[in-house]
C-alpha cells in the first residue's frame, strides 16, 4: 500500500494563497512562499485601511462643507456652532451631499447656523 503523503491539504492551502495573490507583480503572485508573505501583508493594510477609510471620509466631507461656507463668507466652525445652537442636527455626510446638490438649502443653512451665532 503506498504511503500517504499530506497530497491535497498542502495542494488546497498553497492554492488558497495563490489564489488570492492573483494580480500581484512578478513572483509575488507566483511563487507560494512570496506570495504568502505578500498576502500577509496585504490583509494587514485591508485590515488597517478599512479603519482609515472612516477617517478619510470624515475628512473629505468636512473639506467640502469648509470650501461651501467659505463661498457664503463663513467660516466652518462657526458654521458647526451655529449648526447646534440652532438645533439642527445634521451629520457631515447630509451636510456635504447638501452642499453638493442643493446649494439653495445649503444657503437656508447657512443663514439659520449664522442667525443662531448672532454674526
Amino acid at each position: 500500500m503506498p504511503r500517504a503523503v499530506d497530497g491535497t491539504r498542502r495542494k488546497d492551502r498553497r492554492k488558497k494563497i495563490l489564489d488570492r495573490a492573483k494580480g500581484y507583480w512578478g513572483k509575488r503572485s507566483k511563487l507560494f512562499r512570496t506570495a504568502k508573505d505578500q498576502v500577509m501583508k496585504s490583509l494587514r493594510y485591508a485590515y488597517r485601511d478599512r479603519r482609515n477609510k472612516k477617517r478619510d471620509f470624515r475628512a473629505l466631507w468636512i473639506a467640502r462643507i469648509s470650501a461651501a461656507c467659505r463661498a457664503e463668507g463663513m467660516t466652518y466652525s462657526r458654521f458647526m456652532g451655529g449648526l447646534i445652537r440652532a438645533n439642527i442636527v445634521l451629520n457631515r455626510k447630509a451636510l456635504s451631499n447638501l452642499a453638493i446638490e442643493d446649494a439653495a438649502a445649503f444657503k437656508a443653512l447657512v443663514e439659520k447656523s449664522r442667525q443662531a451665532v448672532g454674526a
